[in-house]
């Protein structure tokens, strides 16, 4: 089980705003930043694939994603940085130290990740005086819904990456995903989500258990075999995004 992050930045000058996220590896759709675009623009993307069945985590390098807003070369201003998952063996997955150094902005985008070993300052990939906009901004941690249970490991490991950020005063939420297939009730109507006793449950779970205000975990549904999207689906993931945004520009306002 590995549990993945987005890191979230702002990006509009001076200040960008970066967002990075740990969540464990799952049955769930696989990046933050496609589910994202998908909202903010109202057609989905096949540029990050569907990795909905994998066990875990598929990414292995450190990139940078955008979302284009309309012609050509043209983006909103901020920017979703993709990391590998945490994983309860300790030679799979992202490293801790590797997290920190990413919200710290020392990691450069194109780095492959190491299991077994962290990012040194002699690596191409170390950026030794990051500015702002190299920052992560926000901090998102992506939780599949159907997790029955969390962890002791990866929540030890998530804990330690929760602690570092509040250290940076970096801003944190969770994103709940696949609820769907956690809730028949919501997999029925997706308007269900405000309804859902076991919902409610889960939230309040992942809320004990990992630290997270209830106010800051999003429930979402995760687009997979959909031709076209769905208004109440982007309504989710565009309170989600809203948060971010918001979070990232309050961290930069605050420096």
């Amino acid at each position: 089980m590995s549990w993945f992050f987005d890191l979230f930045r702002s990006n509009s000058p001076p200040p960008r705003s970066r967002t990075p996220p740990p969540p464990p590896t799952s049955t769930f759709s696989k990046t933050s930043a496609s589910r994202m675009e998908e909202g903010a623009l109202g057609k989905q993307r096949e540029r990050v694939a569907d990795y909905a069945m994998v066990r875990e985590s598929y990414t292995t390098s450190y990139k940078a994603y955008k979302i284009q807003k309309g012609g050509p070369r043209t983006y909103y201003p901020f920017v979703f940085n993709d990391i590998m998952g945490l994983e309860k063996d300790t030679s799979k997955g992202v490293r801790v130290e590797d997290i920190k150094l990413a919200m710290r902005g020392h990691m450069k985008d194109g780095y492959k990740f190491n299991p077994i070993s962290t990012l040194s300052e002699d690596n191409q990939h170390y950026k030794r005086d990051p500015s702002l906009n190299d920052r992560v901004h926000v901090l998102v941690c992506v939780i599949p819904g159907s997790i029955a249970g969390l962890e002791n490991d990866s929540v030890k490991k998530l804990r330690e990456v929760r602690l570092a950020a509040r250290d940076m005063g970096i801003p944190e939420i969770a994103i709940l995903t696949k609820i769907d297939e956690t809730c028949p009730e919501v997999g029925k109507d997706i308007m269900n989500v405000y309804k859902s006793k076991y919902l409610k449950k889960k939230i309040e779970e992942v809320s004990g258990t990992l630290g997270f205000p209830p106010s800051s975990i999003f429930p979402v549904k995760n687009y997979h075999s959909e031709i076209d999207t769905n208004d109440d689906v982007d309504t989710l993931i565009l309170s989600a995004l809203r948060r971010m945004i918001k979070s990232g520009e309050d961290f930069v306002n605050d420096l």
